[in-house]
């Protein structure tokens, strides 16, 4: 049976541990991955430049968290049913989405230096290029960074982002080699958009 002062001090805990367990926890919006863990690149830049949590996905989509973890962690490729749902809910086909090439090979980007995305770049004006826009997100690159290390101007590069221009066939084959990505994927917002 605990004396008098051992039950004073459990109670005072108690209280402690209530007051700090009620809060409970801040939790950021993405978890932040290592790079080797990111199958889909593009799924994941998608739903960061549309700020859409891979749990809203799931429930939009009507099916489990961990199936949506799989799709982007993993590189899973939904079955038809599902494929089509999420194909229609964010607005590209599957073999932009889903493409197996890049699902298979994922590399490591390669960013001569650490480098860090601004938020301010999705709230100064509205992006068009959606891809590419949460590629940085996704590897966390500023603008100026990326512009620097492709050897072209930063307003060129914004201009791709936010007027969703389509850059010469020189300056798409130069986004290609640093992204890894076919260009026909990096640029599906503004070949969509003009067809």
């Amino acid at each position: 049976m605990p004396t008098q002062q051992e039950q004073h001090s459990i109670q005072a805990w108690s209280l402690i541990n209530r007051k700090y367990l009620g809060k409970g926890i801040r939790v950021k919006r993405f978890r932040k991955p290592s790079r080797c863990q990111i199958r889909n690149r593009v799924l994941l830049a998608v739903l960061m430049a549309n700020d859409i949590k891979l749990s809203q996905l799931a429930e939009e989509l009507g099916v489990s968290s961990r199936s949506v973890s799989a799709w982007v962690y993993e590189g899973r490729i939904p079955g038809k049913k599902n494929l089509d749902k999420v194909c229609q809910f964010l607005g590209y086909p599957h073999h932009i989405l889903f493409n197996r090439t890049v699902t298979a090979n994922s590399p490591i980007i390669c960013q001569p230096s650490s480098s860090r995305f601004m938020r301010r770049t999705l709230t100064r004006s509205p992006v068009d290029n959606k891809i590419l826009t949460g590629l940085c997100m996704v590897h966390d690159l500023s603008v100026s960074d990326v512009s620097e290390w492709m050897h072209i101007h930063p307003g060129t590069f914004r201009k791709w982002l936010h007027q969703g221009t389509l850059p010469s066939p020189s300056f798409q084959d130069r986004a290609e080699l640093f992204f890894r990505i076919p260009k026909f994927i990096l640029f599906a917002d503004c070949i969509l958009h003009d067809s």
